[in-house]
């Protein structure tokens, strides 16, 4: 891989962290949100839902890993 190529790699790669970040601070923002609601309303739909958008940021966050694995080894 050529110089040039290396280089739009590692700004993906920082504009990938950056968003990453972002991500992270909504998954943490939105358990806490679940983990503070009394065990009733956890239970509820609403609850459930938070319940559910934390999962699916995490699994968010996990795609970000794998996504910056996969550059790093492509840029090696």
């Amino acid at each position: 891989m050529n110089k040039e190529r290396r280089k739009a790699i590692e700004n993906i790669l920082n504009d990938l962290a950056d968003l990453r970040s972002r991500i992270e601070t909504v998954q943490q923002e939105e358990q806490d949100s679940f983990d503070n609601m009394p065990e009733g309303l956890q239970q509820s739909e609403k609850g459930q839902q938070a319940e559910n958008a934390a999962s699916q940021l995490e699994s968010a966050l996990d795609a970000c890993d794998e996504i910056d694995s996969c550059l790093n080894e492509a840029a090696e």
